[in-house]
């Protein structure tokens, strides 16, 4: 084998491989990555990705694996266990989903059954497409029932969830999405779920990272099931999480393994360890902590520029924006906030006329801009940054140019750590 290192074995056996994966850390530096499904994986992390472990099969569980050698595997998936269940209290932890949304399908498989009733956010309110969209397996096996925001203020209606609950009897409750800023009341989900007598499985994708560092209530003591993208606001590898009561240990075991997946990635798997390790540390409740201050401060500072923001701020790392008062659609939004070095998604508001493809607004993240170094006293820079990119025609080139000269001078790398990680 070489004795190159990494870096170099790729540049001398793929130099197209190795130049566009400068040219993408090239994108990342000096730019505001602000995608709220992104986070900064730390060096141990990528390293642990990239380890030999990538090379090992070991289909199976600790201790019962269906090929030889997995004597250290074993330990690293015993240790990532462990490490999850101390960071979030779960009395069963399964480290082997490869995604996030594969973790989601192993709730379906534990719980329901093809036709079962799910009642979950709905998609233009927040939610996520694995919750039954017709565009994903979900919303094609199951039958699915959706609950909204209140019109008024455009947060969770606990009584028409309760209401739904009691009329339809679904098999499954989901609590969670991926564009639902505000924190959610767990207790009485855990109570509507009791009264209609079905599973409540919260997918915490968005909200574990922040959890974990102490800045949002824990789903676990409430839920059935618990599903963690661990790639989001944790800063692991991108993986699926799932945490719920023991009683639920050999469904959702079968469920991952052999229903949804074969053999696990090992490599991915210690990686998580590694993450969850550095997520017990003191100085990640800091990072947390600035995620969401970061977050707050720059939905009060668009807000204060004239552009509303729903459910009128953020609890979380995510924020939705209403770009409509500019004149401009939320897809040609987040199209001028790219060519002044700015990334957000589009995404589109509650009760939003708009079609789905425009939006009439824009989604952000704050993990990436709190990874980077920048605290809540800088996010009136990122706003004003923010709103003239919005507002600079699309061929007036030099303005683009200065406003992405600005972002540049913010000084950020997309590689800045937090504390020692």
């Amino acid at each position: 084998m070489s004795d190159l290192n990494p870096a170099d074995a790729l540049l001398a056996s793929d130099p197209v491989i190795a130049g566009l994966i400068e040219a993408e850390a090239d994108r990342r530096r000096g730019s505001l990555q602000m995608l709220a499904a992104e986070s900064t994986a730390s060096p141990a992390v990528r390293a642990t990705v990239g380890s030999i472990l990538a090379d090992k099969y070991a289909e199976g569980y600790p201790g019962h694996r269906y090929h030889g050698g997995a004597e250290v595997v074993d330990e690293i998936e015993e240790l990532a266990i462990e490490r999850a269940r101390q960071l979030f209290g779960a009395e069963y932890v399964n480290v082997q989903p490869l995604s996030w949304a594969l973790a989601n399908f192993s709730v379906y498989a534990a719980f329901s059954q093809p036709g079962d009733q799910v009642l979950s956010l709905s998609l233009k309110h927040g939610g996520h497409q694995s919750h039954g969209s017709r565009a994903n397996l979900s919303g094609r096996w199951f039958s699915v029932l959706n609950y909204e925001v209140r019109p008024e203020t455009e947060q969770i209606d606990y009584d028409q969830i309760r209401e739904l609950a009691l009329l339809h009897r679904p098999r499954v409750l989901v609590a969670g999405g991926t564009s639902y800023s505000r924190s959610w009341d767990f207790a009485a989900m855990r109570m509507i779920a009791d009264e209609a007598d079905c599973i409540l499985w919260v997918d915490a994708a968005h909200l574990a990272g922040l959890v974990a560092g102490g800045v949002m209530a824990s789903p676990v003591p409430h839920a059935d099931v618990v599903t963690v993208a661990t790639n989001k606001v944790m800063r692991g590898p991108r993986g699926g999480l799932l945490l719920s009561r023991g009683e639920h240990a050999e469904a959702l075991s079968r469920a991952v393994y052999p229903f949804m997946q074969g053999a696990p990635a090992m490599h991915s798997i210690a990686a998580k360890a590694v993450a969850f390790g550095e997520c017990l540390r003191p100085e990640y409740a800091t990072y947390a902590r600035t995620v969401a201050d970061d977050a707050s401060s720059l939905a009060t500072e668009l807000a204060s520029r004239g552009l509303r923001v729903v459910s009128g701020g953020t609890d979380t790392h995510i924020g939705v924006v209403d770009v409509s008062s500019l004149g401009i659609s939320g897809r040609e939004a987040a199209r001028r906030l790219a060519a002044c070095r700015i990334i957000v998604d589009k995404a589109v508001l509650p009760f939003d006329e708009a079609p789905l493809t425009e939006g009439s607004a824009i989604r952000f993240g704050s993990a990436v801009m709190a990874d980077d170094g920048l605290l809540p006293s800088d996010m009136a820079t990122v706003a004003e940054l923010m709103v003239a990119a919005m507002r600079t025609d699309p061929d007036d080139v030099a303005t683009q140019a200065r406003i992405s000269a600005a972002v540049a001078s913010l000084d950020l790398t997309g590689e800045k750590p937090v504390g020692e990680r």
